[in-house]
């Protein structure tokens, strides 16, 4: 099998495999952050806009800069977002902000996917006010989202090599003390840490099965570089592996652990 890098590009098929989950987490981390109407929000890694959604329509901010690197996920947000919304191509390494030009600076589920999360998080930093808050989240890889956790210890029973994909090994940033660590080691004060659950409901298999046909992240990447008798056999050993209900449904749970800290 060759080796693939991660995708993410086409806004549809990520909201079909992951998605459809990023909107309630992104919901509960925003209610857990419990900022004042009026401020002025930075979402970096923006994604497909989840986030931004979940921040326009809870906190009423007075402006918000949306930035991703991928100029399919921002013209999705887009076309799907309103609000007072400046949509942005750029790095979350060298953010095209001015020094304390925001209030508050997010990142959902992308932290781990930067190649230098601390100088992401200096910027993020850099660009918030003093009092500012700096927060994030990222998924429970290596064990409470649930679906991934299932699809590669599938994957793993019958190809080792896959361990170099599975989020799980790939990203030990996604556990509380590392992202602990990493704020209190950028300078941050007030800094805490939390879970956020969510269900995440299956009509039947072929619901949980073809989103990771369609290409977007690690393990759709994984899949489309499979040789077919080798997807069907992954396909078969994760269908014997989830709970399925008599209806055919699947109901699982995903878990992300949030971040935030303050600017002193």
């Amino acid at each position: 099998m060759r080796e693939r890098r991660d995708m993410w590009a086409a806004g549809d098929a990520y909201e079909r495999y992951m998605g459809r989950w990023s909107r309630p987490v992104a919901e509960g981390f925003v209610a857990w952050l419990g900022c004042a109407d009026g401020l002025r929000w930075l979402d970096v890694g923006c994604g497909t806009g989840a986030l931004t959604a979940a921040a326009v329509a809870r906190c009423r901010p007075s402006a918000v800069v949306a930035l991703d690197r991928s100029a399919g996920f921002v013209a999705s947000a887009r076309d799907t977002v309103a609000g007072p919304v400046c949509w942005v191509r750029g790095d979350a390494l060298s953010l095209p902000l001015r020094d304390r030009g925001c209030d508050v600076a997010v990142s959902g589920l992308a932290l781990n996917f930067l190649p230098a999360p601390d100088a992401a998080v200096a910027e993020a930093e850099r660009v918030v006010g003093p009092g500012g808050l700096v927060a994030a989240y990222v998924w429970d890889y290596a064990g409470g989202m649930r679906f991934l956790r299932r699809f590669w210890d599938a994957a793993l029973s019958s190809d080792p090599s896959a361990a170099a994909r599975d989020e799980g090994r790939r990203f030990p940033l996604c556990r509380p003390g590392p992202l602990r660590t990493l704020w209190t080691r950028a300078g941050l004060d007030e800094v805490e840490v939390a879970p956020i659950d969510v269900p995440t409901a299956f009509a039947d298999f072929a619901d949980l099965w073809e989103p990771f046909l369609g290409g977007q992240g690690p393990a759709p990447d994984y899949v489309a570089a499979l040789a077919p008798a080798a997807r069907e056999r992954l396909r078969e050993t994760l269908r014997a592996a989830v709970p399925t209900r008599p209806d055919g449904s699947i109901t699982l749970t995903a878990r992300a652990w949030a971040v935030r800290g303050r600017r002193p």
